[in-house]
């Protein structure tokens, strides 16, 4: 059984990769880079700063730097000790899969699914009261994801995974976000009881 499904994933992954052409290999390497997309962060930081009190927002940085060192560490934990091939580095696909970009680390569980989706639904169950459309912003983590199955940086299990354990660690932190804005009372008059 596990085997069926670790053969599914490979194919998976070859149909998914083999659907990139090389006139969008050069969106797929920008979108991959965090760094590039600071004008979404910038955004969600101008409605975030509209609608909770700076001491929340501060609470609310510290949160999400805390999430963002612990995800990174347990997922290099769970990646060197699994050692799963990147698919660009796996010796039964390699010579299948598009080359785009290489990395030489493991694969298994993504990184960039895991700090994503949990960001983002710690942003998403902040802003959902303010916000109708709030539920949007999870296309970034669907985006972001994506491009390491088109660059044949990962595997779809290990994107699944990845977002499997960044919600739940995500959900875990925005609690604690709660805790400590109820704890000190930092919501703001008019937004009392804004988180539970």
């Amino acid at each position: 059984m596990f085997e069926q499904l670790l053969q599914f994933d490979r194919d998976l992954l070859v149909y998914l990769n083999g659907l990139g052409s090389e006139s969008w290999d050069g969106f797929f390497l920008y979108a991959t880079k965090q760094l590039n997309w600071w004008p979404f962060f910038l955004f969600l930081i101008y409605l975030l700063l509209k609608k909770i009190s700076p001491k929340q927002f501060l609470l609310l940085v510290l949160v999400l730097t805390v999430f963002f060192v612990f995800t990174d560490q347990m997922t290099n934990l769970v990646k060197n000790t699994v050692e799963r091939y990147r698919p660009v580095n796996d010796p039964e696909l390699k010579d299948v899969i598009r080359f785009v970009k290489g990395s030489h680390s493991w694969s298994f569980f993504s990184g960039h699914a895991s700090n994503s989706s949990g960001s983002i639904l710690i942003l998403f169950l902040i802003l959902r009261k303010y916000y109708k459309y709030a539920f949007l912003i999870f296309f970034f983590p669907l985006i972001f994801a994506y491009t390491r199955i088109y660059l044949g940086l990962h595997f779809p299990g290990d994107i699944l995974v990845g977002y499997l354990f960044g919600t739940t660690t995500g959900f875990g932190f925005y609690k604690l976000f709660c805790y400590f804005n109820n704890k000190y009372n930092l919501t703001d008059k008019q937004n009392k009881n804004a988180f539970i």
